[in-house]
């Protein structure tokens, strides 16, 4: 049987995500493309710059969802 991955809840689209943010994916691509899907781009795994963990400053775990502008350690890229 095929691997096939299934979702509880639909995923909205990728927001501009925080300078901290960091992924293998990052160093194998060379740049992290906000609106590029999960799957195109490694495990997943993520890390925060900052704190170099997978917790951010407040103490939230890091992904690419959530490190957005609704969180207080959130930094713009530009």
């Amino acid at each position: 049987m095929p691997y096939s991955r299934s979702f509880d809840e639909e995923e909205g689209p990728v927001q501009i995500v925080c300078r901290h943010l960091r992924s293998k994916a990052i160093y194998v691509a060379g740049q992290m493309e906000p609106g590029i899907e999960q799957e195109t781009m490694g495990s997943g795994h993520c890390w925060c710059n900052h704190t170099q963990h997978i917790l951010g400053p407040d103490d939230t775990l890091v992904d690419r969802r959530g490190c957005n502008s609704g969180r207080t350690c959130y930094e713009a890229v530009l």
